[in-house]
């Protein structure tokens, strides 16, 4: 907390991005769920082929889901399109 030049605190926020174990921010939440469906994996693959097939299915889905989410945070915290190319806008505004 600061104080401003009348005297009231205020609160200005993270000083510091949020980030936990290389994760940053939005991806937190795609990182949780990507953990959360390979749990999910590892029963169903261990109720229908055993536990070593749901070992290895839960590795899989956790190892696919944190790749994706370290190369998608390279990108930056919003997806952004990158059109390549020279664009030319003409008439935007009207002659009156």
């Amino acid at each position: 907390m600061t104080m401003n030049h009348e005297g009231y605190p205020v609160f200005k926020g993270l000083q510091k991005p949020l980030e936990f174990m290389g994760i940053r921010g939005r991806f937190l939440t795609l990182a949780a769920g990507a953990i959360g469906v390979s749990f999910v994996g590892f029963i169903g693959f261990s109720i229908v082929l055993g536990k070593l097939a749901g070992f290895i299915a839960m590795l899989v889905m956790a190892l696919t889901g944190l790749v994706t989410i370290f190369v998608k945070q390279r990108g930056g915290l919003h997806n952004k399109r990158r059109s390549r190319g020279i664009f030319v806008y003409r008439n935007l505004r009207k002659k009156s």
